[in-house]
């Protein structure tokens, strides 16, 4: 076990393996193969962090072929610095040339691939010029699950990420709240997250008073004053990994409705990280968590889906949401939020990362639940 600021370093057999799983979930699935552009999938396969321009840079994966990257030749040697690159074939091109018929040759001709969800649109319409016989679908449709299972080394990054997100909060606790805004508590966390490693911010929700009534409120200009209920919800990455928690403080002491609502969310996630283990569907998730918000009559209160996935991103699948069949696998990782809002008056959310295990579920965000009182 390595320590939370040196994790256990991804090796070029690490990413061999999950291009290798990758392929074989496209055939399973009836593809010809997998299309990966620059983004979270191309980093989660290879370890390339590219930045997605117009030059094209296409990672083709296909059962039973070896992986090959079609690479601009200007990025040719970054592409060759990536840990997983002595598991592919690189194929670069000039500027001048098409780049398409380049990739062409790699694609069957009249198959149907996955593609990356943020693939330009300029790059997928050049194959389908070239190769008017093929077509495509989004990766989040064909093949939610791609990213969704963490092996060993995953989950320490996202446990290490989850622990950092917890010392932000308990350092959050000591700051002043009451006369300042909420864009300077926001900074505050922000600067928290970097100071207990994150590389990357993505997120800093601080809704005061009737702006928590909104879940994604955007930190504003608006006064925090005492009396206010303060929603909080932050995260971002660390060792490549996310990290999402959300509290609810209250500026002094809540009423009795307050401390009330808060009770409920509190009693509602606790119901939802219960119901999580393997074989059961990630609505059931959803359903644990509404059944308790509802009994209370707060159901139409509840405006968003109980969860969503994590890990080389912040917000990916699988989601926790009525109509969600797929089944929890260990080794998912995902977030267990639900809320109660009240336009024009107070918002609560409570949010832990959970993991599957092999018989139950396991938090990786520790951080005491009850409402916490600020100043």
């Amino acid at each position: 076990m390595s320590s939370p600021n040196q994790p256990v370093p991804f090796t070029a057999d690490d990413y061999r393996a999950r291009m290798a799983r990758a392929a074989e979930s496209a055939a399973e699935a009836g593809l010809a193969g997998v299309l990966v552009a620059p983004g979270p999938d191309l980093v989660h396969l290879t370890g390339y962090r590219p930045v997605n321009t117009e030059r094209l840079t296409l990672l083709v994966l296909r059962a039973g072929e070896d992986p090959v990257l079609v690479v601009p030749t200007l990025e040719a040697p970054d592409a060759e610095q990536a840990v997983g690159s002595p598991a592919l074939t690189l194929r670069d091109w000039t500027d001048g040339k098409d780049p398409y018929a380049v990739a062409a040759p790699l694609l069957d001709a009249d198959g149907r691939f996955g593609i990356s969800d943020n693939a330009w649109a300029m790059h997928l319409l050049g194959l389908q010029q070239f190769l008017p016989g093929t077509s495509y679908v989004s990766l989040t449709e064909a093949l939610p699950m791609l990213r969704a299972v963490k092996d060993a080394a995953e989950l320490e990054r996202l446990a290490a990420a989850g622990a950092a997100a917890d010392a932000t909060y308990e350092e959050i606790l000591k700051v002043r709240f009451s006369g300042r805004k909420e864009t300077d508590v926001a900074a505050d966390l922000a600067a928290l997250l970097k100071q207990f490693g994150h590389s990357q911010v993505d997120f800093t929700v601080v809704g005061s008073g009737p702006n928590g009534a909104n879940p994604h409120h955007e930190a504003g200009d608006r006064t925090i004053e005492r009396g206010d209920m303060v929603v909080l919800d932050f995260g971002g990455l660390k060792h490549g990994y996310g990290s999402d928690t959300s509290r609810t403080v209250h500026v002094g002491e809540p009423t009795a409705e307050e401390q009330r609502v808060h009770d409920i969310v509190r009693e509602a996630q606790e119901a939802g990280c219960r119901a999580v283990r393997p074989g059961i569907a990630c609505q059931e998730i959803d359903r644990a968590a509404r059944a308790v918000i509802t009994e209370f009559g707060y159901g139409e209160r509840f405006i968003h889906r109980t969860g969503h996935g994590i890990g080389v991103t912040t917000h990916e699948p699988p989601y926790m949401i009525e109509g969600e069949e797929q089944l929890l696998v260990p080794g998912m990782c995902f977030s267990v939020e639900p809320g109660i809002y009240l336009p024009g008056r107070f918002g609560v959310r409570i949010e832990d990362i959970v993991t599957v295990t092999e018989d139950g579920g396991r938090r990786l965000n520790t951080t005491a639940r009850e409402l916490a009182v600020v100043e």
